[in-house]
């Protein structure tokens, strides 16, 4: 790809884009919907991202072993006729398959966002692949940001955190969009590009470039998972 003649990367360096951010001292990794609703191809919002999710298990093992926290998120839908994601909805109608009582998932109000794994929920579970435990966060969205309109933006700030690891797809989505909303939160934010997937190639290859130059630091996961096992062991922020 050329601008004027050209080279697309060096245009953009010399108008000053694309430098590094750099990693902080507290991160905290933020995995974007990476359940079965979207890890199975059975789903119509689903692909195969096997590689993906394993990169993806890299860094959870890595956050794991230091006590870095790790935010799952998934995207649940009521049949309220208020329903604030209805516009988004109607733009992309596969959502519908994420809505209560269409065979996949029910939020339990008593347990506030944890997740009932009940008889035919499987999209709503994340896949297990992944190593989730009871010392991850599952925080429930409904638009395209993990921050909008969820505890994450407050979760952040109770942990002190200053680095923003985000993963999962899609890229050109819901990575894009929580990667736009954790800079304008103040956070260094990394995108590991192996832990990032779309449903076509285009999309995701101009969406990381794009992130790159503005909003985030896209790097090799091998370096991601370097970084993390380099902190010490991190306790809770007070």
């Amino acid at each position: 790809m050329s601008t004027h003649g050209q080279d697309t990367d060096s245009f953009y360096a010399e108008r000053g884009f694309g430098k590094a951010a750099g990693f902080g001292r507290r991160p905290v990794l933020v995995i974007v919907h990476l359940q079965k609703g979207f890890t199975d191809p059975a789903s119509p919002l689903g692909g195969d991202y096997t590689e993906l999710v394993a990169q993806n298990k890299r860094l959870v093992d890595a956050c794991h072993d230091k006590g870095v926290p790790v935010v799952f998120t998934t995207v649940y839908y009521d049949k309220s006729p208020a329903q604030a994601a209805a516009v988004f909805q109607a733009k992309v109608p596969s959502l519908l398959v994420l809505e209560e009582g269409s065979e996949w998932a029910e939020i339990d109000e008593r347990l506030g966002m944890e997740l009932v794994l009940e008889e035919g929920s499987e999209w709503a579970e994340i896949d297990e692949r992944l190593g989730m435990d009871e010392r991850d966060v599952l925080v429930v969205k409904q638009f395209a940001s993990a921050f909008w309109g969820t505890t994450l933006g407050s979760l952040m700030a109770s942990w002190q955190a200053d680095t923003c690891i985000v993963t999962g797809v899609t890229t050109s989505g819901c990575v894009r969009a929580t990667v736009v909303d954790s800079l304008q939160h103040g956070y260094r934010t990394i995108v590991p590009k192996e832990c990032s997937g779309d449903r076509a190639p285009g999309p995701h290859e101009a969406n990381l470039f794009d992130m790159n130059q503005k909003y985030a630091d896209v790097l090799p996961n091998d370096e991601v998972v370097a970084y993390l096992e380099s902190l010490p062991a991190q306790s809770p922020a007070v």
